[in-house]
């Protein structure tokens, strides 16, 4: 039996980042380790998040979480650093997915395994961020250097990582299934706990809005004359992270008001099956990524998607057989989305995505980090 500590976020937080840690903490228990969360205290200032809160309404998962950590005071960092130097976990795991976190992940990492025992993996889902900002290459740098191993959700994550790192053990572990929203019901059971007319068929865009996921080019796809002949409807599904206003104006200039279905609030975790359930295919026509959790939601609830070619989101969705993956523009897009209501592909594209999530196990995710921790020289 290890001991591990994973630091990073974790209800009461909300989102995809405390959804991924939960479950993977969830795994480990199942395996048999001693395994716990130590999440934060203050995860952003206020003025550095751009949601409406940083906090869940869902209930406290099943297992150890401990409020510990602040993002941005160093004395803390320091205390944690030394707590977890003395308690020596066998794996220390960090989250990392934007450089605002590296001093305080870094400065605790460089601390506690100076204890020579204590191994230090991140599982990286950007080293490069979408947004840039000045500094993010510096202390990116720094995280880095403290780290012993690292874990990439897509192959483009791992190259990024040479750039930082090219000798410290590393491997690419695809993000596993989100299994942890529930169960599926019928698409029907779905759109009627939505208040759907169950006549009309629904493509799903889903999660935190911003400008690098595309949405202007979903919008300007789904404004092709041929989807006004249809009975079917857009549901635009997250909290806008960006300025709404561009996209209600665009919504409008489209005239694209009575076929678009806007939820801008953050869904709740119990509410998520419904809106995939609910849905005939997800559309991902993100302008950059490197990995996406929806679709990892996607594959659990098995619903057949659209990707664009970007980052690493074609690793994951074999095109013309759960999905498509096309170039990130409006044409392109239009005409998959076209192809599939036209060609009736939903039940021929679900029957494969249940084969191909089989793939995407948790199980897995936990072998690679042992087997990365069986590398690490101490």
């Amino acid at each position: 039996m290890k001991k591990i500590v994973l630091i990073g976020t974790a209800h009461p937080y909300r989102g995809g980042l405390a959804s991924f840690n939960e479950r993977l903490i969830e795994e480990f228990i199942h395996e048999g380790d001693k395994a716990e969360i130590l999440t934060f205290t203050l995860q952003y200032p206020d003025f550095l998040f751009p949601g409406k809160t940083q906090y869940s309404n869902s209930p406290k998962p099943n297992i150890p979480i401990e409020r510990a950590v602040s993002s941005v005071n160093p004395i803390n960092w320091i205390k944690i650093g030394k707590r977890l130097k003395k308690e020596a976990p066998d794996i220390i795991l960090f989250k990392y997915w934007l450089p605002f976190m590296a001093p305080c992940f870094g400065t605790i990492a460089k601390i506690a395994k100076s204890n020579k025992k204590t191994k230090v993996i991140a599982i990286i889902d950007n080293i490069i961020p979408h947004e840039k900002r000045i500094g993010d290459k510096i202390f990116s740098k720094y995280f880095v250097n403290n780290v012993d191993a690292f874990v990439g959700m897509s192959k483009s994550v791992l190259e990024d990582l040479n750039l930082f790192d090219a000798q410290k053990p590393k491997r690419y572990n695809p993000h596993p299934l989100f299994d942890n929203f529930g169960e599926l019901v019928s698409k029907e059971e779905a759109q009627k706990h939505l208040g759907l007319d169950t006549s009309y068929s629904y493509i799903l865009f889903f999660g935190f809005i911003r400008d690098y996921k595309g949405l202007d080019l979903l919008l300007k796809a789904f404004a092709d004359s041929w989807f006004r002949t249809q009975k079917i409807k857009l549901i635009i599904a997250g909290e806008f992270y960006n300025n709404q206003q561009q996209y209600i104006d665009l919504i409008e200039e489209l005239k694209l008001n009575d076929a678009i279905i806007l939820k801008s609030d953050f869904i709740p975790n119990e509410e998520v099956k419904y809106y995939f359930r609910a849905s005939s295919i997800v559309a991902q026509p993100y302008k950059n990524a490197t990995q996406s959790g929806v679709t990892q939601i996607a594959y659990h609830f098995e619903k057949p998607m659209l990707v664009t070619n970007v980052g690493g989101l074609a690793e994951l969705v074999p095109n013309g057989k759960v999905g498509y993956v096309v170039a990130p523009n409006h044409k392109a897009i239009a005409t998959a989305l076209k192809t599939y209501f036209k060609e009736n592909k939903e039940q021929e594209f679900e029957h494969n995505v249940r084969q191909e999530k089989e793939k995407f196990s948790w199980k897995k995710m936990v072998e690679t980090i042992n087997t990365l921790a069986d590398e690490i020289q101490k």
